[in-house]
């Protein structure tokens, strides 16, 4: 079956790759395996050039690359070249650190020497999604690359153009052939290639019910995974806070990349002395968002992704109304040709509610109210995802004492949770396990081996 890319704007097909035969899948493997030999001794010198030249290229092709994610799955151009530009730091992040974060590591013993060495493992396989299609790469590739290991990538099917234009891009850097391939393949092919033998590990962004399938594949062939799924952040604004900056901030956390990110502010815990006016405000921001063309760059909000995506939407926050739930603004399809929805706050809700309980991927944010630090702390962490978070308040001691306790994997403070390169990513519950990005990010996938020396004449 071929896999489609369609501009979520325009809903017209753009272009179709064929899926790969298990020939060519077992070919990549057998290439990406025989690439491991020679790369796991290659200098990190060697290492740094191939990946300083992909973020070269990669900034070099910016307009033509960040189009190219706009057309795709329908992000706003400048964050679309944002990502690019983010993208190829990561690369350089990696290319000029490694070295030093896989430095042999000493021991203190009571005799001889031991130290930890930091070694690849073999040929990894990535599952990425669309929504951030060349941010999320270059984090799972450019750390594992610089440790030695190789790289197959199956990326979202909704997304293909990008995922040959990062493979063209490894090829115009003469990068070593196996170094990062490119697998067309669908989701059902995922357990296959984890059951292969020189599959050494795995990682995947995505849904809960895609990394628990990989979870439990890697886990029958005792693999290591690492997995970044959902999140349901909280955005907690105590009484003491901006209003006027909380707002502005609360939608930007709630529409960056048209509402489809994990990190995306979602849930809007509000202390009662200014729920009024924070809504208030948030509402009147939230409605005069400009929604149109996304490469059009006065355009604020733009499509959702697919039509799926948003046909997913728009049945959680039906059933959200329906199960009694208060529209504040929006709740429904914009008029627009495009997967388009309309900017929306619910509010009203309660523990039983659709809303209160899954992630809304798109920009509909869920308010609530309550009156103490204890009862925004209980709300919080009343969810099965533990990824990101926020807390706004002047008092820095008491926003700190508040994000102590809210169980997840990030928490900021008078920001929306970010991701940066020189700091770790991933959550906690259901949001997934390990870290990926900053020193931690290169230490999921390799050998922690120990080295005992012990002279001939020591006394044992």
């Amino acid at each position: 079956m071929a896999i489609q890319s369609i501009n979520p704007y325009t809903l017209e097909r753009l272009k179709s790759f064929e899926e790969m035969t298990e020939t060519e899948i077992e070919n990549a493997i057998t290439k990406a395996h025989e690439t491991y030999q020679v790369w796991k001794v290659t200098s990190f010198e060697e290492r740094a050039k191939v990946l300083n030249k992909v973020a070269s290229i990669i900034r070099e092709k910016k307009a033509e690359l960040s189009k190219l994610i706009t057309l795709e799955m329908g992000k706003l151009i400048k964050q679309a070249e944002y990502e690019i530009d983010y993208a190829a730091s990561i690369f350089e992040y990696y290319a000029n650190n490694a070295k030093d974060f896989l430095a042999d590591e000493p021991l203190k013993v009571d005799f001889g020497e031991a130290y930890i060495k930091k070694s690849p493992i073999g040929v990894l396989l990535g599952v990425e999604p669309w929504n951030f299609p060349f941010y999320q790469v270059a984090r799972f590739a450019a750390p594992n690359i610089m440790i030695g290991n190789t790289i197959v990538l199956k990326h979202a099917s909704n997304v293909p153009q990008c995922a040959q234009a990062i493979e063209d891009v490894f090829r115009e850097a003469n990068a070593p052939k196996g170094l990062y391939t490119n697998l067309f393949v669908s989701g059902s092919n995922v357990s296959k290639i984890i059951e292969d033998k020189r599959i050494q590990g795995a990682s995947l962004t995505g849904s809960e019910k895609a990394g628990s399938s990989l979870a439990m594949t890697a886990g029958k062939y005792i693999k290591k995974s690492v997995l970044e799924l959902g999140g349901n952040d909280p955005f907690i604004v105590l009484e003491d806070a901006d209003i006027d900056r909380a707002t502005d901030l609360a939608v930007y956390g709630r529409t960056v990349n048209n509402g489809q990110s994990c990190i995306a502010s979602k849930r809007f815990i509000v202390l009662e002395p200014i729920a009024e006016e924070f809504l208030a405000k948030f509402k009147t921001k939230m409605g005069a968002l400009k929604l149109g063309n996304p490469l059009d760059r006065e355009t604020q909000l733009g499509p959702l992704s697919s039509e799926e995506a948003l046909k997913t939407l728009l049945d959680q926050v039906s059933k959200t109304i329906s199960e009694g739930a208060k529209v504040e603004i929006g709740g429904k399809r914009a008029d627009l040709k495009g997967a388009f929805m309309e900017p929306t706050i619910l509010s009203n809700i309660t523990a039983n509610m659709t809303a209160y309980k899954e992630e809304l991927f798109g920009p509909v944010a869920s308010f609530y109210i309550v009156k103490n630090d204890e009862e925004a702390i209980k709300l919080a962490n009343d969810t099965e995802f533990g990824l990101g978070g926020s807390v706004f308040s002047k008092n820095i001691q008491r926003a700190k004492n508040i994000a102590n306790q809210i169980d997840s994997g990030m928490i900021f403070i008078n920001h929306p949770t970010k991701s940066s390169t020189d700091m770790p990513f991933g959550g906690t519950k259901r949001s997934g396990y390990g870290r990926e990005l900053s020193p931690l990010g290169i230490e999921e996938f390799v050998n922690k081996k120990l080295i005992r020396i012990i002279s001939e004449n020591e006394k044992l």
